[in-house]
């Protein structure tokens, strides 16, 4: 049983924390405490045993993390955290436009996650802003489906 999910947001624009609000209006609404967390100040200690964690961010520059994620990136890396009871998921923000770098910092933090251990639940939601869909838009119904199969019903 999940009673809570740590919702860890890398955004430049702040789109990213409002895609961040409605997945955890979801999860409330599945009667599942969720904690928004700005990764500005956060390390690798935020990471404990056995949680589950949405990482919703955006793509930035040339496929970049947003700045107020990178330190964390930075500092996971150096970390080397044993992650193997954490299960988590991943809702990535981008422009297909960018076809090269689309949504890679939800690549990168995808990939720095399941090196160290964790397991991803579900697929990658890769929001594409040129769709002309709000991201906050499908991010209610993504965290529906995501719950779903982290919780297996």
């Amino acid at each position: 049983m999940v009673d809570q999910i740590k919702i860890l947001v890398s955004t430049m624009t702040g789109t990213a924390e409002l895609v961040a609000e409605e997945i955890a209006d979801a999860v409330s609404a599945k009667g599942i405490e969720a904690e928004i967390l700005l990764m500005d100040d956060l390390g690798a200690e935020v990471l404990a045993d056995d949680a589950v964690y949405v990482i919703c961010t955006s793509t930035y520059g040339q496929g970049d993390v947003p700045d107020n994620g990178q330190a964390f990136m930075d500092n996971l890396e150096a970390a080397a955290p044993d992650l193997k009871g954490i299960k988590y998921g991943v809702f990535a923000l981008g422009d297909i436009t960018y076809n090269q770098t689309f949504c890679n910092a939800g690549n990168l933090f995808d990939a720095a996650f399941r090196k160290f251990g964790a397991t991803r639940i579900g697929e990658i939601m890769r929001h594409d802003a040129s769709s002309g869909e709000l991201p906050e838009d499908q991010a209610g119904e993504w965290a529906g489906e995501w719950l779903e199969q982290l919780t297996g019903s």
